[in-house]
């Protein structure tokens, strides 16, 4: 299965994509990680522009086509990155389950870009500005809707694992209050 997390920066969608790849011991894609290495290289002329996602892509087919479950984790904020996770999921034959992570706090949003910091080297975090003025196409189809200003990321890592199929999830077994 592909599970795509997107979202704006400082919203939590990296540190949801990793839990959730630790508990479904899936491979984990992060696209600031692939665009730093890229850029690292050197060798792109005109920087990174596309090329990240397009590695992603491949990566996360291949896996898939091996059987694995992949995390994609990126800002995917337009609406042809999002057809293509879409399409990569077709052409290896899985399901996908698209997470939209928000927070819909501005004040913590805001405290959570300000002073976070990076485990890429090298990755330039953006400015709360920067994030604000960010280009967001609206979803036009179906997405769980994480806000992480009111759960944890445990609390949305179980809210994504109820939500996978029962192929997927049979192996991690999620703890709800009040069920056994």
């Amino acid at each position: 299965m592909l599970i795509v997390l997107a979202g704006l920066p400082g919203t939590g969608k990296s540190t949801i994509a990793r839990l959730l790849a630790v508990r479904l011991k899936a491979t984990y894609l992060r696209i600031d990680t692939i665009e730093q290495a890229l850029r690292a290289c050197a060798t792109l002329p005109a920087g990174v522009v596309t090329e990240g996602y397009a590695v992603a892509y491949h990566v996360a087919e291949d896996n898939l086509r091996a059987g694995g479950t992949v995390i994609a984790d990126s800002v995917n904020p337009l609406a042809v990155t999002r057809d293509a996770w879409v399409a990569v999921a077709g052409r290896a034959a899985v399901p996908v389950l698209e997470v939209e992570v928000v927070c819909s706090d501005p004040s913590e949003h805001r405290r959570r870009v300000e002073t976070r910091s990076t485990d890429v080297p090298g990755l330039p975090l953006p400015t709360w500005d920067a994030v604000q003025q960010r280009h967001y196409d609206p979803w036009i189809r179906p997405r769980l809707v994480l806000d992480t200003a009111s759960r944890t990321p445990a609390q949305c890592t179980d809210a994504i694992l109820l939500a996978l199929p029962m192929s997927v999830a049979i192996d991690c077994p999620v703890t709800v209050p009040g069920r056994p």
